[in-house]
């Protein structure tokens, strides 16, 4: 039986989305409260920052993917874009939609796979994904999918933890695997689900490897920026044909 990363477990790949699925359902009531801890606000910046590299007009249909509590979703928005959230969770989709309404916007809000969008192929202008592609169970897939349903000229962008700065590889250790979990445990209720957050970033692919993913999946000009030396990375590929 084919096995898929769940941390630094391996569990088989039909069990993978459940696993996450409930780590997901655990952190929903907190999930943003967590962000602005465990990043102490940072998280902001840099969805501030992928939202300018998506260059969004006014007009434009743009699907976010693992929308989570709806952040970047909102943010798109307010510059015009039509915006569409999903996310395979349905408690963190009912607090992104949630918190979308509470800032008086609308969008649809669909539950999906990422794997396996419903949407037409040449439907978006731009598809954002932020910290959801490593949850997700094959990596290689979601992205093709992203790409499908891009329209020709249109952009992905994928914010996601990645490979820090080698000199600040053993602090960032000690803060992953000693505070997140104590602050997990104290805030949300569950260590044990930062603990996966740290693991799950050490078994995502680094910089370079996701960009040649992008690459494999059928986008061209794949950027790479990092952010908070390497802790966080924007990759931006380009669908040109």
């Amino acid at each position: 039986m084919a096995k898929a990363d769940f941390g630094y477990e391996q569990v088989p790949e039909t069990e993978k989305a459940a696993r996450v699925g409930q780590v997901f359902d655990q952190v929903a009531g907190r999930y943003d409260l967590m962000n602005d801890l465990m990043s102490f606000g940072l998280h902001r910046a840099w969805k501030r920052f992928a939202v300018s590299l998506a260059r969004v007009r006014p007009g434009e249909r743009v699907l976010d993917v693992a929308t989570g509590s709806g952040d970047l979703a909102r943010a798109l928005s307010q510059r015009g874009a039509q915006v569409w959230m999903s996310d395979v969770n349905h408690r963190m989709l009912c607090v992104g939609r949630d918190r979308v309404l509470d800032a008086g916007a609308m969008m649809p809000a669909v539950q999906c796979d990422a794997e396996r969008l419903p949407f037409p192929e040449r439907s978006f202008d731009c598809v954002t994904v932020a910290f959801g592609l490593r949850n997700m169970t094959h990596k290689d897939r979601a992205l093709a999918e992203m790409r499908r349903v891009l329209r020709v000229g249109g952009r992905l962008l994928v914010l996601e933890f990645s490979r820090v700065w080698q000199p600040l590889a053993k602090a960032y250790d000690l803060y992953s695997f000693r505070v997140l979990p104590w602050l997990g445990e104290r805030v949300a209720g569950d260590a044990a689900a930062y603990r996966y957050l740290a693991e799950s970033i050490r078994m995502h692919p680094d910089q370079e490897a996701l960009a040649t993913m992008m690459r494999t999946a059928g986008l061209e000009q794949v950027d790479c920026f990092n952010l908070a030396a390497g802790v966080v990375a924007l990759h931006r590929g380009w669908k040109l044909g």
